[in-house]
């Protein structure tokens, strides 16, 4: 049920013409705001960024390559992928042999139309269409017009916080600054809009930020905005690519070693097939966030990651490519991560000297599944290691581990170390 929400959202966020900044962006993040309370943030152009400046504002309402018999043999309007993202407005006739530079296809996949943008270019413009349409345009001149403005406007993004009952915070980061691609792009945007409704009926230790930005610009500006706040970071994750069937791989952050490395290795270890990447200083906004001059403990978590499936920047990553049952396990798995966050904490044996009796207490209903966690927990519990620890070592799941916490902790045999886990 729950990946039908989210498949209906991707659904609905699909046609949208979003870019870097304009319109087709903020629009996005108005619809996101029916289903939570985003915040939305203008930064102007010519704002500058550390290194980096905002752009001008690029909008557009038509594109076209018509025929001579007028007929639009390129058509923005049945896919938005026709246009290089951020082209300057052009109007004019030429011959196809003017016009061909300035079109782009996939001659290995003749059906598929590719994503192409040049977003710090203000001379670039361009059209993308399939193989089989490029093989089909006849010699002859074409009417060729791009409708489009590049204009000093704003940037835009959405910010959410949920709080917890603590300052520190885990940070959630998406993308969306691309059009009509459904799993990179448009899944992320969705699995995070959910994970966010359902953090904010609940009782949390953590506080939640949750960020939609568009693609290396937007973090740049959300952390030299944020720069004093950035300390208040305890864990994050960049969630990208998290619709298609392939297993789920996590990407560490530039520490390695950070508590949200650790849980999410934990319970993708724990889930089945995956794979766990190393970092490096390519790939989303994790990049941004382990930037020297940060070191933010944030890793991303996809299914097949970017570029490492066919359809990726394709027309082929379509509504059809994304399901809702993905969409809901990657959910769920987030949901796991942060259940790890939540409930990592450190404990002292109130009765370290040997094993505690448990049958005295009622704890013998407990041995079974729980006993080897049960005896893990009462071993490891000397105040250095925290129940992340005693799960990795054991091999035993985090969530058994706590359960056993809980339950020793009631009866009087653990004591409560530290309140959070570190960074």
């Amino acid at each position: 049920m729950i990946g039908r929400v989210l498949h209906d959202l991707v659904t609905d966020l699909y046609p949208l013409c979003r870019s870097l900044t304009g319109d087709g962006l903020r629009e996005t993040l108005r619809r996101l705001q029916r289903h939570i309370p985003l915040t939305l943030h203008e930064v102007p152009t010519g704002t500058d960024a550390f290194d980096w400046t905002v752009p001008k504002e690029w909008n557009i309402r038509d594109a076209f390559v018509k025929n001579r018999g007028g007929e639009r043999v390129i058509d923005f309007h049945r896919s938005n992928l026709h246009v290089v993202s951020y082209s300057v407005p052009v109007h004019r006739r030429m011959s196809l042999d003017e016009l061909r530079p300035h079109l782009h296809t996939l001659p290995d996949r003749p059906d598929w139309i590719p994503y192409r943008a040049a977003f710090y270019s203000e001379t670039t413009w361009g059209f993308c269409l399939t193989q089989r349409q490029l093989d089909a345009l006849p010699d002859g001149e074409y009417e060729v017009c791009i409708d489009s403005t590049l204009a000093p406007g704003a940037l835009t993004y959405g910010e959410y916080l949920v709080p917890g009952e603590s300052s520190d915070e885990v940070l959630i980061s998406v993308h969306v600054c691309h059009p009509s691609l459904a799993n990179d792009n448009l899944s992320g945007i969705a699995v995070a809009a959910g994970l966010a409704e359902m953090l904010t009926p609940l009782a949390l230790r953590y506080s939640y930020r949750f960020l939609f930005l568009p693609g290396t610009l937007g973090p740049i500006v959300w952390l030299a905005r944020n720069e004093a706040h950035v300390t208040r970071i305890r864990h994050g994750l960049v969630l990208v690519c998290l619709g298609d069937a392939g297993r789920f791989t996590y990407k560490r952050s530039r520490r390695g070693d950070a508590v949200i490395d650790r849980a999410a290795t934990h319970v993708l270890r724990h889930r089945g097939d995956h794979e766990v990447q190393s970092f490096s200083p390519y790939g989303y906004a994790e990049r941004q966030y382990c930037s020297p001059g940060f070191d933010l403990p944030v890793g991303r978590l996809s299914r097949t990651p970017h570029g490492c499936f066919p359809e990726y920047h394709t027309s082929g990553d379509d509504l059809q490519f994304v399901t809702a049952a993905q969409l809901a396990g990657s959910l769920a798995t987030c949901l796991e991560i942060f259940g790890v966050l939540e409930g990592e904490r450190t404990y002292v044996n109130q009765s370290p000297k040997c094993e505690p009796q448990l049958g005295k207490r009622g704890l013998y209903r407990d041995i079974g599944d729980n006993e080897m966690a049960m005896l893990w927990v009462l071993n490891q519990s000397d105040g250095r290691h925290s129940l992340l620890d005693i799960a990795e070592r054991s091999g035993c799941s985090f969530a058994a581990i706590r359960r056993a916490a809980d339950r020793l902790e009631s009866h009087g045999l653990l004591k409560a170390h530290e309140s959070l886990g570190g960074r």
